[in-house]
Parts: C-alpha cells; structure tokens; sequence
C-alpha cells in the first residue's frame, strides 16, 4: 500500500523518468476489477489523456500525482500499483490502466485489492485527495511540535495510539504499515490510549513519527512495498507481515499479531506493554 514513504519515493523516480514524455495512446482495463475507483469511466480517459505531456510528478500523502500541460492530471491513490515499463518491455495483458507514451515507454496501473486511479482537469473535489496536498506532512519542517499537539488536541482522548496515527486522515499517508514501526521504535502498544501518555510519551511519539518516516523514505520505502521500476523498498521493517513470525528484534520475545480497527497489528507485548 502507498504510505508517505513510497508516495515520495516513486514521486521522486517518476519525475526523474517521465518529465517532458508525452501520451501517445491509453488502453483502458483489460482487466475489469469492481474495486478499481475512477473519475468517471474509465473508457474517457483516452480522449482525456492522450496528446498530453508530462510537466512533473509529486507524491502526496497515499497519493502520487502525474501533472501534465492543459492543467490535466493522473492521479494513483492507496492500493494501486504504478510500474515504469521500458520502451523494449513487453506490455502486461492484464491491467487496470495502460498509458503509453511517444518514446514507447510506458506505464502499467494495476490494483489487487482496491485502489484508485483518477484522470481529471483542474481542481478534483475528493476529500482524501485535498487531505493530502492541504495537510502538512510529517517530512516537512512545519510539522513541527506545535502541529502535532495541536492534532492531539483535536482529537477525542479515548483514541489509541494506533487509530490517533493511522485513522480519519488527521496524517494523510501515514497508515497501518508505517504506524506499526513507529509505535514499536516508541514503545507504545497499539492500543494505547493517547490520554495516557506521559509528557515524555508524547514527545517520543512525536519524534519516533518524524524520524522513522524520513528513514523510510530516504531508502527508497519499506520492504513491503515496490517503488516505481518494481523493487522492493530498502528500509527494512521491525514489525511487518516479513517480519511478525520471528523473534522480537529487541528483547527476543513472541510477536503478536492479531486484528484491530480493520487491520492487522504487530507488537511485541514486552517492549509495548499495554
């Protein structure tokens, strides 16, 4: 899933790759899939998309975002997988997008579960999507103490750790994967009640989030997840579905995985006592 690591990560190499192509042809999916969300149908995103050229890319939260001239944009969002293909490359039968370009590279956009791809002109009135480019990210220097008490603030002091972190989009691109590291470098269980939280808590907390995501994202995002060109990340998880069944990498004990808030948690009930 795309969290703020690998957003930054494939923001960074699609920009690199794609800058001044243009779109020569776009093959809607091959490949029908029922939780595979567009603007509109995706059977418009030719007339759309085609003749446009790439003025950049940039990540944003779960979002990464193609700019093109004539304010046009294509936009991928938590889910869907955007892979670089060189021009000698075969193409992919199945996909849910294919985007060639004039040079005969090319991009394949394909979703395993659920995912987005949105095609639009302007502005895109989509709530999670504006979350993302008006909230500030926790790479950047205003988030800064100040901004994450006031999230605190802002929120109920019933909420655990996790559901404060990875919930209601109060951290656009910081989700269930990344949130597990952070709690475990913190020494917070899951479940933890923000109310709970010593001063001295908190700051860890604060701190753990700003450096474990700028770790993330400076190797290329987590091992869980592939980049732009199809590789795995560099940032080696503690706490992942790589990792869960082996001994904690701290005291040795059982790792525990389990359900919660419509996902799976890891945390080792030794080093995050509840």
């Amino acid at each position: 899933m795309i969290e703020i690591p690998e957003s930054t990560t494939i923001g960074l190499q699609a920009n690199e790759m794609l800058a001044g192509k243009t779109i020569s042809e776009v093959v809607p999916a091959t490949s029908p899939h029922k939780f595979t969300f567009y603007n509109g149908e995706v059977e418009n995103y030719p007339d759309l998309l085609v003749g446009r050229t790439v003025t950049g890319v940039a990540g944003h939260g779960a979002f990464v975002t193609i700019h093109m001239d004539q304010d046009t944009h294509l936009t991928i969002g938590d889910g869907t997988n955007m892979k670089y293909g060189w021009p000698e490359e075969p193409r992919p039968a199945r996909h849910q997008l294919l985007v060639e370009f004039a040079d005969g590279s090319f991009l394949c956009f394909t979703v395993a579960m659920y995912g987005a791809i949105y095609a639009f002109q302007g502005e895109f009135d989509n709530p999670y999507y504006r979350g993302s480019l008006e909230k500030t990210s926790p790479l950047d220097p205003a988030f800064d103490r100040t901004w994450f008490d006031t999230l605190r603030a802002n929120s109920k002091p019933s909420l655990s750790a996790k559901a404060f972190l990875a919930t209601e989009q109060r951290i656009p691109g910081l989700g269930n994967g990344t949130c597990q590291d952070i709690l475990f470098r913190a020494k917070l269980h899951p479940k933890r009640k923000i109310a709970a939280l010593s001063d001295e808590q908190w700051a860890e907390l604060f701190h753990t989030v700003k450096q474990t995501l700028q770790e993330m994202a400076d190797l290329g995002g987590r091992d869980t997840e592939k980049d732009f060109f199809g590789k795995y990340g560099a940032y080696q998880t503690l706490l992942s579905k790589n990792t869960w069944k082996n001994p904690c990498p701290v005291c040795g004990g059982v790792v525990v995985k389990e359900a919660y808030l419509g996902g799976t948690i890891y945390y080792c009930p030794a080093c995050q006592p509840l």
